[in-house]
């Protein structure tokens, strides 16, 4: 039904981002909320998404993290939210040769993947990925915010994707010392230290 929404980035929450689209706000669940910057002019392609009780809009930053969003619910046993947690991984080609290598290990760590569905997506989607996708937009600084600010956001976003509180505030201090310039560089850097083996 949609296929981009092209518009200003009016607000930006923990799972999502507000696009105003000629004076109407859509929300969009989105992988990296903090890659957008409030103000910009963006264009974001859209997927809706509707089931028995709601009805949602997922955002992406370009066609190929679209495409990789929908391989990814065509597995069995993964919905929309586990979908985004995956893609909130920054090493996507590590994800492509991880399905490749039947890396049944890799894919266990994101948030809501056990064993069983880990198996069923090399199943589902062995041959069907590029290793060489690249789905993120370089970033944009957003210096204007305090650190401890920026950092309470990324650590907001880790949680909205999945990860427990317990497991947030275990990386919070190796985060703290990383001084990082942006809420999207503490996001990748967190999901780098909740994804290691």
């Amino acid at each position: 039904m949609y296929e981009f929404f092209r518009g200003q980035v009016a607000a930006i929450a923990p799972d999502c981002v507000v696009i105003d689209v000629n004076g109407v706000g859509y929300r969009l669940l989105v992988a990296n909320p903090y890659s957008f910057h409030v103000g910009e002019d963006t264009l974001v392609y859209a997927q809706l998404i509707i089931r028995e009780n709601e009805q949602s809009l997922y955002g992406f930053n370009d066609q190929e993290q679209k495409r990789l969003f929908n391989l990814l619910l065509s597995v069995t046993g993964i919905g929309p939210k586990s979908a985004l947690a995956i893609l909130a991984n920054v090493d996507t080609q590590g994800l492509a040769q991880a399905i490749s290598a039947n890396d049944v290990a890799f894919l266990t760590r994101f948030p809501g993947i056990g064993k069983k569905t880990a198996a069923q997506i090399i199943l589902d989607l062995q041959g069907k990925i590029d290793q060489h996708l690249d789905l993120f937009t370089p970033e944009v600084a957003d210096s204007a915010a305090p650190a401890s600010a920026k950092l309470a956001d990324a650590l907001a976003a880790l949680t909205a994707l999945g990860f427990t509180e317990r497991e947030v505030k275990k990386i919070e201090p190796k985060l703290v010392k990383e001084q990082l310039d942006d809420t999207d560089a503490y996001l990748r850097a967190g999901l780098k230290l909740l994804t290691k083996h």
